[in-house]
């Protein structure tokens, strides 16, 4: 029974993280806003405040993924997965209808709900894949955040290639495929993504580690074959069907990994032995020390001639305040320090990367781009690497030497401050520079902060924690995209014929990249304070690892 238990709970584990990723390839549709936001324009007669304004709704809508942050720990992930793929329906089936004139356009109120509901539809999914998938491999989290985060990057590029070459970029046939396939997508996943009690051995652990890997290099295949695509001009409808069929069979490759697992837990009959359960990070440290301060508190009360049981001295320690890597709730989070810098931090580097994504278009078109898809998907694409790469070497890093993860977000702020002022500057070739630079250091952050946060705080409440740092989406699409962009864009724009603006020259976002590039240097100096805070509990998480796997290999050498 043990043995079936043991290669079932695997197979289960693999095949939901493959359905995982399949949910996170489509997980990404808000990134898609700039597709077809002039044709919103164009039809309603926006400014370009109105338009950033709805580009903020949508975002706002991830402000409402506190919900799903609750929902996560009191039901399954389908649950999850339903609301937001019906949700998702909703919100993008009501702009399809109007992009392609279907029906009038909506008062703009209540296009701001339905880009709201879209919004919001995939905080719904990404709850449920994160949450399940961090607790499924919490040995591995840096892989999992980096390969999950970098198929949401990816998503933008494999909806804006399939519609155009399914669609010649037809905005309307955009906003149908957001709105179904995600809802497909997720029907299928509520059967596989489920949370398996995590069981791992030394040796299992090692085993995950070269299937990360597998899924890593499928990973950056997808990747590479959407950018060759983006620089093939072909027409060719044949063309462009094989292109569809072979990006489908590179998303359904990952299956063999949960198929090889199968095979060879069923061949080998090996359930381990070496078998390690559930635990906090640092529980053997947890543990020495609540000992040593009950004996502390024995010790004082002796002297002043109390008598004092155990289970008192015990209860001082139980109603302590959790240190740094054990599991807090929400409330004693808040009240950290750390928290607000990691909350204020993650606001600088994805707030001042959305600004671009959101108003990727009217940039483009100031800088004198008439078609900025290849833009949105170079973004796309390399945020992909970004998200990617952050995840395998922040964890390689940790594990080798104890780097904090935080300096790998100093590293990207730094970076991406380099990107807008190269953007503010409008050289040749700027913005290819600019999509490049944003995509990689957005994707960086967003792949770093999220094991950041499950280490720092913990894994019982993470579901709420990481959609309270979610937060900082919305927030920062509207300081930054909303209020700076639009507002200073407005400023040096004509006005044209029907109600709407525009503006034609380097001078339209200059003052932008320029205050955005401060932002970027703000957040890097508070990612630099973290990560001097936290350098002793990183370093307690390497050397806890590294007597774990001496007192693995040292009784296998002696027998």
């Amino acid at each position: 029974m043990g043995f079936q238990a043991s290669y079932k709970s695997s197979a289960w584990k693999w095949l939901g993280f493959v359905t995982a990723v399949w949910v996170q390839a489509i997980s990404g549709n808000n990134y898609t806003f700039s597709d077809y936001s002039d044709a919103l324009k164009t039809l309603m007669n926006l400014t370009q405040v109105q338009l950033n304004n709805l580009s903020v709704a949508k975002d706002v809508g991830k402000a409402f993924g506190l919900l799903a942050g609750l929902a996560s720990d009191r039901f399954p992930p389908w649950v999850l997965l339903i609301i937001g793929s019906i949700e998702g329906m909703i919100g993008y089936g009501a702009q399809w209808l109007v992009v392609s004139e279907t029906i009038n356009p909506l008062a703009y109120w209540q296009m701001c709900i339905f880009l709201c509901l879209g919004g919001n539809s995939t905080t719904w999914m990404n709850t449920a894949v994160l949450v399940t998938c961090i607790r499924n491999f919490r040995h591995n989290r840096g892989p999992v955040s980096g390969i999950l985060k970098g198929y949401v990057g990816l998503s933008t590029a494999i909806f804006t290639d399939l519609c155009a070459a399914l669609f010649s970029n037809s905005a309307s046939d955009l906003l149908f495929m957001l709105a179904i396939i995600p809802l497909a997508v997720c029907l299928t996943a509520v059967f596989f993504l489920r949370e398996v009690p995590d069981s791992v051995s030394a040796s299992q652990e090692k085993e995950e580690s070269h299937y990360f890997t597998v899924f890593n290099l499928v990973a950056v295949i997808v990747a590479l074959y959407l950018l060759v695509y983006d620089f093939i001009d072909s027409s060719s409808q044949v063309f462009s069907l094989v292109f569809v069929t072979i990006l489908l069979v590179l998303l359904a490759s990952p299956l063999v990994v949960p198929a090889y697992a199968f095979i060879k837990n069923w061949t080998l009959g090996g359930a381990e032995t070496d078998v390690e359960r559930q635990q906090p990070l640092l529980e053997e440290e947890s543990a020495a020390d609540e000992k040593e301060e009950v004996a502390d508190v024995a010790v004082t009360n002796e002297a002043e001639g109390d008598v004092v049981v155990a289970e008192d001295a015990a209860a001082v320690v139980v109603n302590r305040k959790p240190v740094i890597g054990e599991d807090h709730t929400i409330f004693e989070a808040l009240r950290t320090l750390d928290f607000w810098i990691l909350f204020v931090s993650f606001l600088c580097g994805v707030g001042t990367g959305l600004a671009v994504m959101n108003n990727m278009a009217q940039i483009g078109l100031a800088l004198g781009y008439s078609d900025v898809s290849i833009f949105v998907s170079l973004t796309s694409i390399w945020g992909f690497f970004g998200r990617i790469i952050s995840g395998s070497v922040s964890e390689y890093f940790l594990k080798k030497a104890g780097t904090p993860r935080p300096l790998w977000n100093a590293a990207s702020q730094i970076v991406m401050a380099v990107g807008f002022i190269v953007m503010a500057l409008a050289v040749p070739g700027s913005l290819y520079i600019g999509s490049i630079v944003v995509g990689i250091c957005y994707g960086f952050r967003l792949a770093v902060t999220v094991p950041t946060a499950s280490e720092l705080f913990g894994l019982k409440y993470y579901g709420l924690m990481y959609n309270i740092l979610v937060l900082n989406l919305p927030l920062g699409s509207f300081l930054f995209s909303g209020l700076l962009a639009g507002y200073l864009y407005d400023a040096e724009a004509t006005p044209t014929a029907g109600g709407g603006d525009t503006c034609v020259g380097a001078h339209c976002y200059r003052l932008v990249f320029i205050i955005m590039t401060v932002a970027c240097a703000v957040g890097f100096g508070l990612d630099i304070l973290l990560a001097i805070r936290t350098k002793n509990f990183y370093i307690k998480i390497f050397n806890n690892r590294k007597s774990k796997k001496s007192a693995t290999i040292t009784p296998s050498r002696e027998s």
